[in-house]
């Protein structure tokens, strides 16, 4: 059986925090905020996953209201995500990204991003496909203050 899942996630952007995107800290002026570290691209990938299984999402088994998960790593949580697919025997095969900002560009990093999802899901780097796009300056990723991200996951059981 061969299973697809689709995953969003958005964070404001805001002065004072990391900017991490895939595990990697960008330098960058402005960071997500979210109760985790925001990482909106491992969201993202974590809900597509969870999704192509049919076991929730992110915030049903890390509730933002759990102080546990405060500015928790959310490659670990992406990880802890691809653990509890392949306990529910499913095999991941492949993951296909976009992530959406005007600024920082992404280019300079995408190949260590894909490298550092590609470890916290055991995966090929060549199974991990990450894309940063611009919304031309329209709405709240163009005008600067959010993230978004889009995922989709194929797995196979």
């Amino acid at each position: 059986m061969t299973r697809v899942g689709h995953g969003f996630d958005a964070h404001r952007l805001v002065v004072g925090r990391r900017f991490i995107l895939g595990g990697i800290t960008i330098p960058a002026e402005t960071g997500p905020l979210g109760h985790s570290d925001g990482d909106v691209l491992a969201h993202a990938i974590a809900d597509a996953l969870l999704g192509a299984c049919a076991l929730g999402d992110l915030g049903g088994h890390f509730p933002p209201s759990d102080p546990q998960w405060k500015d928790a790593d959310s490659l670990r949580l992406l990880a802890a995500v691809h653990e509890l697919a392949v306990r529910h025997g499913y095999t991941l095969v492949n993951i296909d990204a976009t992530v959406v900002l005007e600024e920082p560009k992404l280019a300079p990093f995408i190949g260590d991003i894909r490298e550092r999802l590609a470890e916290a899901l055991t995966l090929d780097v060549t199974c991990v496909s990450v894309k940063a796009k611009t919304s031309e300056g329209m709405g709240y990723t163009g005008n600067g203050e959010g993230i978004a991200a889009f995922a989709v996951a194929l797995v196979t059981r």
